[in-house]
Formats: C-alpha cells, sequence, structure tokens
C-alpha cells in the first residue's frame, strides 16, 4: 500500500488528497441529505473507484462516516419517538452480528473480488432506488405472531397532519432473515445499511416510512460498530483518510439540511441514481482488471 501511495503522491505536496478527499466528501455530504441515503453508500464506492487508497481503509472509513450520522441523529429521533426501540433491538442483534462476519468476509477475500462483488451491489442499489416506492403508511390487515411476541407496535404523532397513529408489523420472520443478509453486506463492503434496512422495514414489514427512516438511522449506530471494530482492530483506521472525511461528510449534510427545503427531490434523486451507476461501473471493471 506505501508503494502504491508513493506512486500517485509522487510530484504532489502531502496535503493535496486529504484535501481532495474534503472537497468530494462535502459534496457527498451535501447531496447525501438531498437524496435520502447515507453517507457510507456514496463514500465507498467513489473514494475507492477515483482516489488511490486501499479498499480495506476507504470500507473502515465509510463506516465511520455512516456511524457518525447516526450517533449524531440517534438521540434527537428516540426523544421524538419516532426511531422505534422496539423494532430496532430484535433487527440490530441479527444485524450487528450479520456485519462483524461480513467484516470478516470482507478482509479475508481477495481485493479483486471485493471490488467485483462491490460493484454488483451498488449496481443492485440503483436497480432498487429505481424501482421502489415509498409508502407513508403501509397496510397492515393482521399482524403476525412473532411481531406481537416480540411486543413490535407503537404509537406517534404525525408533526404535519397532527393525528396520532398506532403501526404493528408483519412478515417478521422474512424480515429478519433478510437482515441476516443486509448485516453480512454491510460489514463486507462498509456502505452502511440505510439503503437496505428502509425498504425492508416500510415496504415488507409494513412500518410506517417516517418510523423505517429513523429506526434504520438508529441502527446503524449499532450495527456498523461492531463491523467497524474487525476493521480498527485490523489497522484499517488511517487519519488522513478518515478526517477529512467525517469533517467534509459532516459540514456537507449540515449544508444540505438547508438546501432540502429548496430542492427538487425528483432531480436530486436522479443524481444520486446516476453517480452511483457510475461509481458501479466503474467498481466492476476496477474488480475484473479492466
Amino acid at each position: 500500500f506505501r508503494t502504491q501511495l508513493l506512486k500517485y503522491y509522487r510530484g504532489k505536496p502531502w496535503w493535496f488528497w486529504p484535501l481532495a478527499l474534503f472537497i468530494a466528501t462535502f459534496l457527498i455530504g451535501i447531496v447525501a441529505v438531498l437524496g435520502g441515503v447515507g453517507g457510507g453508500v456514496l463514500f465507498v464506492p467513489i473514494v475507492s473507484g477515483f482516489f488511490p487508497f486501499n479498499l480495506d481503509f476507504v470500507r473502515t472509513a465509510g463506516l465511520l462516516v455512516a456511524l457518525s450520522g447516526a450517533l449524531a441523529a440517534g438521540p434527537g429521533l428516540l426523544m421524538r419517538n419516532l426511531a422505534s426501540l422496539r423494532l430496532a433491538i430484535p433487527i440490530a442483534l441479527i444485524a450487528s452480528t450479520a456485519s462483524i462476519a461480513g467484516a470478516m468476509i470482507g478482509l479475508a477475500l481477495p481485493r479483486n473480488v471485493v471490488q467485483l462483488l462491490l460493484g454488483v451491489t451498488i449496481l443492485f442499489i440503483v436497480a432498487l432506488m429505481f424501482f421502489s416506492k415509498k409508502s407513508e403508511f403501509p397496510e397492515v390487515k393482521k399482524p403476525d405472531k412473532l411481531g406481537l411476541m416480540l411486543g413490535i407496535w407503537g404509537i406517534y404523532r404525525e408533526e404535519s397532519t397532527g393525528e396520532v397513529y398506532k403501526w404493528h408489523v408483519h412478515r417478521t420472520p422474512l424480515g429478519l432473515l433478510l437482515f441476516i443478509v443486509i448485516g453480512v453486506m454491510a460489514g463486507m463492503f462498509g456502505l452502511g445499511a440505510g439503503w437496505a434496512n428502509i425498504p425492508v422495514l416500510n415496504l415488507l414489514m409494513g412500518a410506517p416510512i417516517k418510523i423505517s427512516v429513523a429506526t434504520s438511522k438508529f441502527l446503524l449506530s449499532i450495527t456498523d460498530t461492531s463491523a467497524a471494530w474487525v476493521y480498527i482492530n485490523s489497522g484499517g483506521i488511517i487519519p488522513l483518510i478518515v478526517i477529512p472525511s467525517l469533517v467534509g461528510i459532516m459540514l456537507g449534510s449540515f449544508i444540505g439540511v438547508r438546501m432540502l427545503a429548496v430542492a427538487r427531490p425528483a432531480m436530486v434523486r436522479w443524481i444520486v441514481i446516476g453517480m452511483l451507476l457510475f461509481a458501479g461501473i466503474r467498481a466492476v471493471l476496477k474488480g475484473l482488471g479492466i
């Protein structure tokens, strides 16, 4: 890795790539908020595809990027009764264990294989974002037995209308099985998992969209921590990558929140899809050695 860095750094001052990384992550932070996706899902494919950094270090930074955003948002989401502990705890136990396994698999596999699988996963995310539809209040005719046994239900007040809603979930066993797969993928690629959490919670299990988004954000603070420790223990933290990434993402997110009120969601969604499509194709080609 040092040889590779020297090759790219030759003729450039030491601060060139950290500055470029800060600018890139600042823009990613803005687009991530406007597009309604986690920073990690944009960070890993873009930085691994266009920066001269080892994929292990990029995946570690990607997990920390997603983790920092989740830790910042988690308390407020819990205080507003949007993130549901009853929904999050059983999922967190499964997904965090699976994310540890995914991180260990990711470190064990050859780099070109991980790069290829990353590209395929990113293209799958693009398809998911292209075809999925959000449902504000899915109809759950009858909650399943496992959901009732785990006490997965809640009541929350919708601020925009002033109405109070009681919600339940269904298809809980299938949802929990899918979170095993989601956890493995999150740990293997360092993407976070908000892109997969929300469709499963909302479209499959029937949780309202705001509950799904908030619970997904809270879940990242648990599942990403578990996977991040595997990379940290393997020496995956490089300050010149992590520090500008975290600062850039956080500052960009602040700007993105302010721009969210005036941006056109449809336009931003297509920008995110286009960026991920380009990064996914590049990752596949890089994995194939092209």
